[in-house]
């Protein structure tokens, strides 16, 4: 069995670089069947990891075989791709390794985008260099070289060419929206966050890529890369994860089921189930913790890592002495039904 596999519409610049893909239907673990009918049907893909362009009669072709062996979905998608006036580029993975073009690295996007996998469940080792950076325009990404020029025919055609971004990832729901969330401000979700159903991402929220929700999360505060928040959890607003990418190191940031982490608190390590971070404090790997009994009375002090993945902890900080202190937190935070009522 196969890893992945997509039939994708994208851009090339001038180059005949890819800059970006478009997978209206990744697949995940493709069975052998449809595996076989693409390979004998698109030149270029061989055994292994590959990304072959493909041409209107080759799509064509590929849509009838995969009709008559009873993919109504895929052959439908290949029917309409041989119609497309953009590049049209067949993507088949056997394994998960590194990838090696740009259209496989946007294959495993759409993966977790598309909740086929969960953050850590793909590699994306060394996917920078192959996300080139680009303008993110009302007509599409455009290669930074190639701006000015369409930013001159535009305007001399009696058009406005909006830049809305200049990054390697573009927003999420440019090529997906999962079913049932609610996001406010899409620019703030990146193409390879996985948001869990249920999930409310308010205007100061954000997801970046291989990051996200398993479920019903109120989002106000910044998932990270990398970082993962159970279901029930809630982030307040200007919170902050440190993910892998912004000095976290190789520890993987997480937050278990029903969480709070308060208004502009933040944490540097994983929580367990249960877990409250009062607003303000920020929980870095190396703070240190003055550990609390039932009575209040200061046990031992330990460093937060020592704490880590443990459940129904309550961060706070001494307001008379400033110290950080930690004591058993048996109250589980409830989020606001009536938020996630109508996704």
């Amino acid at each position: 069995m196969s890893f992945a596999f997509g039939i994708g519409i994208g851009t090339r610049n001038q180059k005949h670089e890819w800059l970006e893909v478009y997978y209206q239907q990744p697949i995940h673990d493709p069975d052998s069947t449809l595996v076989g009918i693409v390979r004998d049907n698109i030149e270029g893909l061989g055994e292994g990891n590959a990304a072959a362009d493909a041409d209107a009669n080759q799509l064509q072709t590929l849509a009838d075989r995969l009709e008559e062996a009873g993919y109504a979905d895929l052959g439908a998608l290949a029917d309409q791709a041989s119609e497309s006036s953009l590049p049209v580029v067949v993507t088949l993975l056997d394994t998960d390794a590194e990838a090696s073009s740009t259209p496989e690295v946007y294959l495993k996007l759409h993966l977790l985008s598309h909740r086929l996998v969960k953050p850590h469940g793909v590699n994306l080792k060394g996917i920078f260099p192959l996300l080139p950076n680009l303008a993110w325009t009302n007509e599409g990404a455009i290669d930074l070289e190639e701006l000015p020029q369409r930013q001159l025919q535009a305007r001399a055609a009696g058009r406005v060419l909006e830049v809305k971004a200049v990054d390697k990832f573009p927003p999420m729901t440019d090529y997906v929206v999962p079913k049932g969330v609610r996001i406010a401000d899409t620019a703030r979700v990146r193409l390879g966050a996985y948001v869990g159903e249920g999930t409310t991402v308010m205007h100061e929220g954000f997801i970046n890529f291989n990051a996200g929700t398993e479920g019903k999360s109120m989002i106000e505060g910044r998932i990270s890369a990398g970082v993962v928040v159970g279901q029930g959890s809630d982030l307040g607003g200007g919170s902050s994860t440190m993910g892998t990418l912004s000095g976290g190191g190789n520890i993987i940031i997480s937050l278990g089921e029903n969480c709070l982490l308060g208004a502009n608190a933040g944490i540097g390590i994983p929580l367990g189930d249960r877990c409250t971070v009062e607003a303000g404090l920020y929980v870095t790997a190396g703070t240190k913790v003055q550990v609390l009994d039932d009575s209040g009375e200061h046990v031992q002090t330990v460093k937060a890592r020592d704490l880590a993945g443990q459940a129904d902890l309550l961060f706070r900080r001494n307001s008379e002495t400033g110290a950080v202190e930690c004591r058993t937190n048996k109250t589980a935070i409830t989020l606001n039904e009536e938020l996630h009522a109508n996704n």
